[in-house]
């Protein structure tokens, strides 16, 4: 089987509809994908309907989550969708996203950047905004040669020229808060240092401690020694291992499938999950 349980839509800031990335995801050849927006369930239905045969769907999100002032990100998997708690603060990450997005587009006409909150919202589409769609805009007008390209301290990246904070939960409460849904959570990339601070490996074991059920090892921005480090670390805190993608269309270089999750550890997310079950595809309806 290959699985691949982290992948993202145009229902937040991937290319491909959920339905694309469905078909896509079959073309690949993979048996199972999750599809893991930005705090939202927005593209579940879509992708569901479109299912091919063969292919099976986990639902889950990544939200969005900070601890001692570093931004990190939790996948959480085969959660209720409908849990009034978890929804209502996954509803409070999103609505801020608008007027953070504006804020980061004033900075960087501040900057000498001649980037309109139009151009963004155009890139965005009905995709929940976000840094990468305002990336997207600087590699429109040249400033930076791709969207990793704008993810620096000259501008976007945490703590960067134009970087604007958002409402984002505590790591510790969305471990709680997905637990009373009935899901699973795995902390996404959790030593990606390309990307910024990380927190230290001790917030991982507070976070075992705490209900975490496992941690992205297999990912694009783990390098071996780091992936071998951290396959250490899951064993010695009895999380889970798991690897995927972070597919986001045309949006990143990775692949559809480029890193996957072991059966077993597969079924061991589905034995834990209350919420909600995978969905074995009928064919596609549309």
């Amino acid at each position: 089987m290959r699985i691949d349980l982290h992948t993202h839509s145009t229902a937040s800031d991937g290319t491909d509809t959920p339905a694309e990335l469905v078909r896509n995801a079959a073309a690949a050849g993979l048996d199972v994908v999750a599809l893991t927006d930005h705090d939202t369930t927005r593209g579940y239905a879509e992708a569901i309907a479109a299912l091919p045969e063969g292919l099976t769907l986990v639902t889950g999100a990544e939200l969005s989550c900070r601890l001692d002032g570093v931004s990190l990100h939790m996948l959480a998997y085969l959660f209720d969708p409908e849990e009034p708690a978890l929804s209502a603060e996954r509803e409070l990450v999103r609505d801020d996203r608008v007027p953070r997005a504006r804020a980061m587009v004033g900075k960087l006409r501040e900057l000498g950047v001649p980037v309109t909150w139009e151009q963004v919202a155009r890139i965005a589409g009905d995709g929940s905004v976000g840094r990468p769609h305002v990336a997207e805009a600087l590699v429109e007008l040249g400033v930076v040669p791709d969207v990793s390209g704008a993810f620096t301290s000259d501008w976007l990246a945490d703590g960067g020229r134009a970087y604007v904070e958002k409402h984002e939960l505590d790591p510790f409460g969305a471990v709680r808060l997905v637990k009373a849904a009935g899901g699973v959570t795995v902390f996404a990339h959790p030593l990606a240092v390309k990307r910024g601070e990380c927190v230290p490996e001790s917030a991982i074991a507070r976070l075992a401690e705490a209900g975490l059920d496992g941690i992205e090892v297999d990912h694009m921005d783990h390098d071996e020694p780091t992936r071998a480090r951290l396959r250490g670390l899951a064993k010695e805190l009895g999380l889970l291992a798991t690897g995927s993608s972070d597919y986001h269309g045309s949006r990143k270089t990775c692949a559809l499938g480029d890193f996957t999750t072991d059966p077993e550890i597969f079924g061991e997310i589905t034995r834990r999950a209350t919420g909600a079950f995978p969905v074995p595809g009928a064919g596609g309806r549309r």
